[in-house]
């Protein structure tokens, strides 16, 4: 995996938990959630109408499918994060309850598709937890006054990201990035401006910060972190992608530590390093059975795209 690649997934991907603490602070996660994509989707939609040549030949089965794969990743995942924060848990704590997916995704891998995971990658995702345990264990212990159940919503939204890896990686349609963004995002603004009304959230905030935030979300984290999501999805496979997401919670302190000046100690360091030692095993641990694999299915006359999960693109 190229590491220029996945060093910026991670920042942009955690910068996700800086926007959300950036528009609570003026709105909202409804209200900051409908105008992170109706804008986008606005843009994107009239650039369909114009730009139809990686729509032809779609049915609306695939059409339909992205739409769910849109609810499930983005719809779905991003609402419980935002609001399990504005609940009160902290974005350490959601950050937590995020890195327990690669085990997640790991161990449905091989059944649902068929992808080899060997023992050093299981030790690697073990001690990925155990490294976002160490960042997040105190902080999650200092969440007093916030409901039990609070903690289960960041939970769904994890379930609901995995739920979308799988589901697009047994996709075999081909389908072009802009198409998957168009329609995830479409997706996205609809649910959240019906969600927005029906509450009387609609209405953005005055404050400058706001539109400062949803431009951060749209930028990093829309763009750049769900993007590349899917694009090294497609590049590495479901354990590796989602080994990254081990780095998120001591990379999303560390931005804490730049953008509003939280501490940043011994203990996120110690976490940060266990984390990169995780990434490095598991990228290691199943090269050899990953190359015999290929080699394999290439015997057997396979086409290349049916020896790895498929992902819709940036989105």
């Amino acid at each position: 995996m190229n590491i220029l690649l996945s060093a910026a997934f991670v920042l942009c991907w955690s910068s996700g938990f800086i926007g959300a603490k950036l528009g609570a602070g003026n709105a909202s996660a409804i209200t900051v959630l409908m105008w992170r994509f109706l804008p986008l989707a606005v843009v994107l939609v009239a650039v369909a109408v114009v730009m139809r040549t990686a729509w032809r030949g779609l049915t609306a089965r695939d059409v339909t499918r992205q739409a769910v794969i849109g609810v499930l990743s983005q719809s779905g995942y991003l609402l419980s994060v935002y609001y399990a924060i504005q609940l009160g848990v902290s974005s350490g704590t959601t950050a937590l309850i995020d890195g327990v997916q690669p085990l997640v995704a790991g161990a449905l891998a091989g059944p649902l598709l068929g992808q080899y995971v060997s023992g050093r990658q299981w030790i690697g995702l073990g001690l990925g937890l155990s490294g976002v345990a160490v960042v997040t264990l105190a902080d999650a212990a200092a969440g007093t006054g916030v409901a039990w159940w609070a903690y289960a919503i960041p939970l769904l939204g994890m379930l609901s990201l995995v739920a979308a890896t799988f589901l697009e990686s047994r996709s075999r349609s081909r389908v072009a990035p802009s198409v998957s963004l168009t329609v995830h995002c479409a997706t996205s603004a609809v649910l959240f401006s019906a969600l927005a009304l029906s509450v009387g959230a609609a209405a953005p905030p005055a404050e400058g910060g706001f539109w400062v935030a949803v431009a951060w979300l749209v930028g990093l984290s829309t763009f750049g972190g769900y993007g590349l999501y899917w694009l090294i999805l497609k590049r590495s496979g479901v354990t590796k992608v989602n080994t990254l997401m081990f780095l998120m919670a001591p990379v999303t302190a560390v931005w804490g530590a730049m953008v509003f000046g939280e501490p940043f100690g011994v203990q996120t360091a110690l976490g940060l390093a266990v984390c990169l030692v995780a990434v490095v095993v598991v990228h290691r641990g199943g090269g050899r059975k990953d190359r015999k694999d290929t080699a394999v299915t290439a015997a057997r006359g396979e086409p290349e795209e049916n020896r790895w999960p498929r992902a819709a693109g940036p989105a």
